[in-house]
């Protein structure tokens, strides 16, 4: 009888030791909070119209403000309108008979896919970005003093730090292209980076624009082409295109797995590149420094570029108001593309402060 009563004591502990161990078991894995699922980056497939979309209420945005930001843009002569977050579409919209296929013209912001490219034939060995320009072009493409002119390097035009005088219009040819300080010691906004295209050429043995097709546009599914204006070539591509160029660019050079350029070009190029104006990198301008120039004059601004924006966007700004924004921090890429906003303009202008106060109030 006692053997029966001790093995029945000796059960009931058992079983209370188990329920005890499972109940701190189960408040231990239970208190730890279950970790969120991370949202891989969308890379829009090649040749096709269907690319993977997010609700604005998905995202905990403002759909009650959606409306006030579109009437701005339309009320600003754009053309179209896109926002990307970590690559899928939130908005897309086109005004005035605009369409997700119409071409429309980058003016500089395609200043970017120049340095993109030239990035791109230095890591395969074609050119050194320290090299002087004369290199692989020839002496007297400018129509400096010798001297003068082999202080220019290939770093220099994608700094916009050449020397060369930026009243003489845009104008490439040797006679408009003439002295105005050494290179290096002057941040002065000049056309004069196109020569990056003939660097270009001249060291791929290539045409700029089969190059450029080869190793850039058709590496990320761009449609376009560059077209001569005047003594410039143009890039004109639909809205998407576009995107897809800012897409690369919020990834670091790197396309779906592919690494179009190598990181660490692309993290100086989206870096302040020269003392004299800390909002620029190698033809793209910054946001979050203590000062910026802008094109036309020498005068330095204290503060932000685009005060409203987040400190980290790096932007691609052209001619009437196109705009490439990309915000690494909120995998963001906003493209805007039309006529001009407001007077014609050459960067960044009043439009961009507005535009973005507009782009907080649905955002955030």
């Amino acid at each position: 009888m006692k053997i029966k009563k001790l093995f029945s004591t000796s059960i009931v502990c058992f079983v209370l030791i188990i329920c005890s161990s499972s109940a701190k078991l189960t408040e231990h894995t239970t208190s730890k909070p279950i970790p969120a699922i991370k949202e891989a980056m969308y890379f829009p497939p090649f040749n096709s119209d269907t690319w993977e979309t997010k609700s604005i209420a998905s995202l905990g945005w403002h759909q009650d403000k959606v409306q006030d930001l579109l009437d701005y843009l339309q009320t600003k002569n754009s053309r179209s309108f896109m926002i990307l977050q970590n690559g899928r579409v939130v908005m897309e919209n086109y005004f005035g008979g605009h369409t997700s296929r119409t071409p429309w013209y980058w003016a500089s912001t395609g200043k970017t896919l120049t340095s993109t490219v030239t990035g791109i034939a230095e890591q395969e060995g074609f050119l050194n970005t320290n090299n002087k320009v004369s290199v692989y072009i020839g002496t007297g493409w400018t129509s400096e003093p010798l001297a003068k002119e082999n202080l220019i390097i290939c770093k220099n035009l994608l700094t916009m730090t050449s020397g060369l005088d930026d009243s003489m219009g845009n104008d490439v040819s040797s006679a408009h292209l003439q002295y105005k300080a050494d290179a290096g010691t002057r941040w002065a906004y000049h056309n004069v980076y196109v020569k990056l295209q003939d660097v270009v050429a001249a060291a791929t043995g290539q045409s700029w624009s089969s190059y450029f097709n080869t190793k850039l546009r058709d590496k990320i599914g761009m449609t376009g082409a560059w077209i001569q204006s005047g003594n410039n070539s143009v890039y004109w591509s639909n809205t998407r295109s576009m995107a897809r160029f800012g897409l690369m660019a919020l990834n670091k050079g790197n396309w779906s797995g592919t690494q179009v350029i190598n990181p660490q070009y692309f993290q100086d190029a989206t870096s302040t590149s020269q003392t004299l104006n800390l909002s620029y990198g190698y033809l793209w301008w910054l946001n979050g420094k203590a000062s910026y120039h802008l094109p036309q004059t020498q005068f330095q601004f204290n503060g932000k570029l685009i005060p409203s924006a987040p400190d980290d966007l790096f932007c691609a700004l052209g001619k009437n108001d196109q705009k490439i924004y990309v915000v690494p921090s909120k995998k963001l890429v906003i493209i805007r593309m039309g006529k001009s906003a407001d007077n014609m303009n050459f960067a960044r202008s009043d439009f961009d402060e507005v535009l973005w106060q507009k782009i907080n109030s649905v955002i955030n």
